[in-house]
């Protein structure tokens, strides 16, 4: 009797299941977002002194990294209260208008922390 021979080879995940191909390019694109960050961060200019262009380099990441995961996790608040939303009125449409009032207000207080990131970023910066 034969034995079936699989056709995948074992090695290579099923698409769906994003697999090593993803990780790999997920790889790459955060290493060329890490060198292309580092580059303006570390550059040194003529004019100054050493301490203190590395100090405002500092300044700069720091209101950079304060920015980027404020605007990250508003966003990923934004997205889970619509779609929390979204999903409680599909279920319950007689209770649309105060759900939708609901959300409006919370979306706009997960914008203002964004917001207080930003001014806390400018304050980094000391303008």
């Amino acid at each position: 009797m034969l034995l079936a021979v699989p056709t995948t080879s074992v090695t290579t995940p099923h698409p769906r299941e994003g697999g090593f191909m993803s990780r790999k390019v997920m790889l790459v694109m955060l290493g060329v977002l890490l060198f292309s960050v580092a580059a303006p961060a570390l550059a040194q200019e003529h004019a100054e002194v050493a301490g203190a262009g590395t100090a405002r380099a500092a300044q700069f990441l720091a209101a950079a990294i304060v920015l980027g995961l404020a605007a990250f996790a508003g966003a990923f608040g934004q997205a889970r209260a619509i779609a929390a939303a979204c999903t409680s009125m599909g279920r319950n449409p007689g209770a649309a208008g105060p759900v939708r009032i609901t959300m409006i207000i919370g979306v706009a207080f997960i914008e203002s922390l964004v917001i207080y990131a930003l001014l806390i970023a400018f304050i980094i910066l000391g303008k």
